[in-house]
């Protein structure tokens, strides 16, 4: 299910049991080729809930990486989570008729011991689609349970996020929404591990992404194809529009708005 092992560093554990949680993409490989996908991982994510006790405070599925805030339930987080990424894999591999590992190592952790660090870790991961340029609003991003807090919840435990705010339920949506939208540069998991990412890496990334032969072929694309590929691309960590624009033969400024 994990990639090739690194050296490991013991997690720290949380005095509250709740941690934000992320799982990458092998080598920044996509993990969600399409909203079927997608709806698959929160089947399996829902599905365990029940098995393993835990409690979902928050998620964003991106294209090559996930965010999760959990409480770990009856079994520990650990075995939670390999239930999860073998579910998936194993559906994922069949479907696209692959085998081998999808995730990069052994998913990220870190601790959440207070209440204010919950909101401001929940509006980070609910603002990863906005700061990835893909939304202008993070109402418009339809797999984050941001969504699920002002409608009706399937996966997502969501009083304890209101009751911090306010024990009037009403006020307390008007002040969580406010607060999700607020702008916030914290930093988080994913922020303190950017790279630069080589030329060589970048033209492999791109032909993976294209399914192309060539980097360059990307250019030779219809353009919806083209540009779906650029916002990917832009998503990942380490790429900029300056290097695929060197390596594919198309403008910065097509990238730019792709």
């Amino acid at each position: 299910m994990w990639g090739e092992s690194m050296p490991r560093r013991a997690r720290q554990s949380s005095k509250t049991g709740i941690y934000h949680i992320m799982l990458r993409g092998i080598n920044r490989q996509s993990i969600f080729e399409d909203d079927e996908d997608r709806e698959k991982f929160l089947q399996v994510l829902n599905k365990y809930k029940e098995i393993c006790r835990y409690l979902v405070y928050g998620y964003c599925l991106m294209d090559n990486h996930i965010h999760l805030l959990i409480k770990e339930g009856e079994e520990i987080l650990a075995d939670a989570m390999k239930r999860i990424g073998a579910s998936y894999v194993y559906w994922y591999n069949r479907k696209y008729e692959r085998c081998g590992h999808l995730f990069q190592d052994r998913y990220m952790s870190e601790p959440v011991e207070d209440d204010s660090y919950l909101l401001t870790v929940l509006r980070y991961i609910h603002q990863n689609p906005l700061k990835a340029k893909i939304v202008n609003h993070i109402k418009e991003y339809k797999w984050s349970s941001y969504g699920e807090y002002l409608g009706k919840e399937k996966i997502i435990e969501p009083a304890l996020i209101f009751n911090i705010l306010s024990e009037d339920l009403s006020r307390a949506k008007g002040i969580f929404v406010q607060f999700m939208n607020q702008s916030d540069d914290s930093p988080f998991l994913d922020i303190n591990e950017t790279k630069k990412i080589s030329d060589k890496e970048a033209k492999e990334i791109i032909e993976r992404y294209g399914n192309l032969k060539a980097a360059g072929e990307l250019r030779k694309l219809e353009k919806d194809k083209r540009d779906e590929v650029l916002r990917k691309l832009k998503q990942i960590q380490g790429i900029s529009t300056r290097q695929i624009a060197r390596i594919t033969g198309i403008s910065q400024s097509v990238i730019t708005r792709a």
